[in-house]
């Protein structure tokens, strides 16, 4: 009884932590369109795609797996809890305001390094919102680490909200108003893309404030030698955590550096903003991901694990392909989240689903090590990804563009699924359903295939021609799938109409 009720607290908690983060992230996400339609050229949105890839960084840096090692040490017995709270918090409190100082004193330096020079205050701005953030993280932990799933997800919502309605406040409201001598008295029109960066200021200072009771919840108490242990176990995370968030953003943080043209901010503005059109796959991956990682390891004990684990790879990537299938198809619509002057982009949307596909399936593959206690293969496998995406990157960003960008990720997580699934297999035998999944996977390149090439015959502004051919393509894909492995009859409620048609057939 004990395990059943423990079980249900965990998918409880699992569907909280779970939706505020899918939710946050598609909240964001319709910032997007805000941004290509308001801000005036693409290469304001390139300042923004590559400065929140370096923030990326640098928050997985300053938090340098302190995080995983308050949960750790917290959870032994032979320690304080309290301790290992205030001793955490006080050592990312410590170096988060120093990296803050640091970069206030030196940020027309590093603007310069950047290129922009003539934005020193980005800089400055964005150093203090990273260093809120990685010092923020703890108390999040903290808030985990108590089973407060509610307060956890309210503040991390809060923060998206604010950001939201701040953003059209300052890029939206502001313009119309701006002869309010209210607003005149402050407001900049000029300032554009500096207000993306306002706005994400003034929200992180508004959500570190209402962590204040979490932050103080616990009696101080600082010990060097308990520090000392905990970095010892973290640090060597922080390897791998850098290593994985560079497999994801290198590509946004070395195009402004390796791209040979002079509008290479206007490229990678195009390019940021139809990245995040295929952003809704990797939010299907984030979902599954956060229903799968609580079932995965109260399951391993189970000697029917196995088979269950095969099981959730099949249906994932079965799903990816109907959701990479619906996206290619009715891409003429989905272009619009973007403005007109980005579409030259969007070609890059097809080979970036399929980055999220591959790298959804290497995070299923990657339970094989957590389960073993191999996690010094993931460490291997990110830093083979590192250095494929770099090289890739050095060679062909100059030539080819942000194509590169895009490329040289689909083959990075690429490799590294396929090294992970043969490495895998002599530590932890998966029976994976590989004719049922290369099943689907010939029929997906088929059906792209004849969609492609139809579009090739017909006039290049046939989108109703287009969508046409893709519905009844997707539509053979759905007969596919409900024929062999999703019959409409073990769906809940209607199911029982299916099923009781098929057996009246019968």
């Amino acid at each position: 009884m004990a395990n059943t009720k423990e079980m249900r607290g965990l998918a409880k908690d699992t569907a909280i932590y779970g939706l505020s983060s899918i939710i946050g992230k598609f909240l964001n996400w319709l910032l997007v369109p805000l941004y290509t339609y308001v801000l005036k050229q693409q290469a304001d949105y390139g300042i923004v795609t590559n400065l929140y890839a370096w923030t990326a960084l640098l928050l997985v840096i300053l938090t340098y797996g302190m995080e995983t090692g308050f949960f750790r040490f917290a959870n032994r017995d032979d320690k304080s809890a309290s301790q290992v709270y205030t001793t955490i918090l006080t050592c990312i409190g410590f170096t988060s305001t120093l990296f803050a100082v640091l970069c206030c004193i030196f940020s027309q330096s590093i603007a310069n390094l950047l290129g922009y020079a003539e934005h020193r205050e980005f800089i400055s701005l964005l150093a203090i919102v990273v260093s809120m953030d990685a010092f923020a993280s703890i108390p999040f932990a903290y808030l985990r680490y108590k089973q407060r799933p509610i307060r956890f997800a309210a503040l991390k919502l809060l923060f998206v909200v604010l950001n939201i309605i701040l953003n059209l406040f300052f890029l939206v409201l502001c313009p119309k108003i701006q002869d309010w001598s209210i607003i005149s008295a402050w407001y900049n029109p000029d300032y554009g893309v500096g207000y993306v960066f306002v706005a994400n200021i003034i929200a992180t200072a508004i959500q570190t404030l209402c962590l204040l009771p979490a932050i103080i919840a616990e009696k101080f108490s600082f010990s060097f030698s308990l520090l000392k242990e905990i970095l010892h176990y973290s640090l060597p995370l922080l390897v791998l955590g850098v290593a994985g968030i560079m497999n994801q953003t290198l590509d946004r943080i070395l195009f402004p550096f390796l791209y040979a043209g002079d509008d290479a901010q206007t490229q990678l503005g195009i390019y940021g903003a139809c990245f995040k059109v295929a952003m809704v796959m990797m939010m299907f991956t984030q979902a599954f991901r956060y229903a799968y990682e609580p079932f995965v390891f109260s399951k391993h004990k189970d000697k029917q694990s196995v088979e269950a684990y095969a099981d959730a790879m099949k249906y994932y990537i079965i799903f990816s392909y109907l959701i990479l299938l619906g996206m290619i198809f009715y891409l003429d619509i989905l272009k619009f989240i973007v403005a007109e002057s980005y579409w030259s982009g969007l070609r890059i949307v097809p080979v970036v689903l399929w980055t999220y596909i591959f790298q959804g399936v290497y995070f299923n593959l990657s339970f094989w090590y957590k389960l073993t206690d191999r996690t010094q293969w993931g460490a291997w496998f990110s830093l083979i990804g590192v250095a494929i995406t770099f090289t890739l990157q050095i060679i062909f960003v100059p030539k080819i563009g942000y194509m590169a960008s895009a490329a040289s990720s689909t083959v990075c997580y690429f490799v590294i699924m396929l090294l992970s699934y043969f490495v895998g297999r002599r530590y932890l035998v998966i029976p994976y359903d590989l004719k049922s999944i290369g099943g689907y996977t010939v029929l997906t390149l088929l059906l792209l295939g004849i969609y492609y090439a139809v579009r090739q015959l017909v006039p290049q502004h046939s989108m109703s021609i287009s969508m046409a051919v893709g519905t009844v393509l997707l539509i053979i894909y759905l007969a596919v799938l409900i024929k062999k492995d999703f019959p409409l009859s073990g769906l809940p409620i209607v199911g029982k109409w299916f099923k009781n048609k098929t057996q009246n057939q019968q």
